[in-house]
């Protein structure tokens, strides 16, 4: 049974991968509007690498402490082949 730390860290851990994509919603705009002929502005391109940053860093977060519950539970070898193998087992 899982602890309420746990609990309390993948909700955490949840809210800050659902902000950090959220963040790229201002961002897209300005990228969608975006001229194929034009050039993208530098504020643009700091505001991407900053956001993808946070994006990268809040999801690896997410998946480590999902791997780490699932691996609590013996799960992670199957969930793992499952994602990886296509449904067929080795």
């Amino acid at each position: 049974m899982p602890n309420l730390t746990e609990i309390e860290a993948l909700k955490a851990s949840v809210r800050g991968a659902r902000v950090a994509a959220d963040a790229l919603t201002d961002v897209a705009t300005s990228v969608e509007a975006i001229d194929t002929h034009d050039d993208v502005a530098d504020a643009v391109l700091d505001d991407l690498q900053r956001l993808t940053l946070a994006n990268a860093i809040a999801a690896q977060a997410l998946r480590g402490l999902v791997e780490t519950m699932l691996k609590r539970r013996g799960k992670l070898a199957s969930a793992a082949s499952e994602t990886t193998g296509g449904g067929i087992d080795e």
